[in-house]
């Protein structure tokens, strides 16, 4: 019997598992094989991830890429998405805002090594000095395989372990709000520096601990005041859609619609 790939056992776990057999291991896939051990084993003994809904989830990955086919017409090469990003590969994997070793970890081996090493020289620089670097890199190529690979096996469970660190409490909210908050860590970061800029960040941290959804809701809405709505309008929709999501978290929720990351 001929050895099978790696790619066409993942195949046929996922049959298996009854669900899409695209030989990714992304969150419907991740969250099917949750459920089964959860089903054989029990619950397991420490949650250290986050419990969000697949439509916050698509929320995200919206505003980072637009769609998966918008990302393989347009943002499969390295851009500067503007103000102070760093060069941006993959589903908004900021190389800006990564340590060399994180980027290391997550890319070698993805993606050839005399790409790696190239974008390996960007690391770090963010703005203007992000901007005058991508003409350097932008013949490389990230397919969407490895982009999404990388996305929902090492993106998300970074910034969800961010985000529950910055605020705690964030477990007890509806799996909306948690979303909504990964979102919005996904896109901000997760620094409570005493400065304004970071000050709606900041007043979060007691409204996630008291549940207060329309206090977040309100907080993530006042970040706005930080971004020309000429200059950058999808700022302003996402959160706006963040809030909303928030809003809205009192909900009953399918097992289907959870994602654990």
């Amino acid at each position: 019997m001929p050895q099978l790939t790696i790619d066409q056992r993942l195949r046929d776990v996922q049959r298996r598992l009854g669900v899409r057999a695209d030989g990714i291991l992304g969150p419907k896939t991740l969250s099917a094989l949750e459920r089964m051990l959860d089903s054989h084993l029990g619950p397991a003994p420490v949650e250290a991830n986050l419990t969000v809904s697949r439509g916050s989830l698509d929320t995200l990955v919206k505003f980072e890429i637009s769609s998966f086919a918008h990302y393989e017409r347009e943002l499969s090469n390295p851009i500067w998405p503007g103000a102070q990003s760093g060069v941006t590969v993959g589903i908004g994997y900021d190389l800006g805002h990564t340590p060399a070793a994180r980027v290391e970890r997550d890319w070698r081996g993805r993606i050839p090594d005399a790409d790696l090493d190239r974008l390996l020289t960007t690391v770090g620089l963010t703005g203007v000095a992000a901007r005058a670097l991508v003409p350097g890199v932008a013949d490389i190529q990230v397919p969407l395989a490895p982009a999404r690979e990388v996305f929902f096996t090492a993106t998300l469970p970074h910034h969800a372990n961010i985000t529950r660190r910055v605020y705690p409490g964030i477990e007890a909210l509806p799996a909306d709000a948690q979303g909504a908050l990964l979102s919005l860590v996904f896109n901000r970061g997760g620094s409570m520096r005493n400065h304004d800029r970071r000050r709606e960040m900041r007043d979060l941290r007691p409204l996630v601990a008291a549940g207060d959804l329309a206090g977040i809701a309100v907080q993530i809405r006042s970040m706005k005041r930080l971004w020309d709505p000429q200059v950058l309008p999808g700022l302003h929709r996402r959160r706006d859609r963040e809030a909303d999501l928030v809003v809205g978290a009192v909900r009953a929720y399918s097992a289907e619609e959870l994602v654990r990351v």
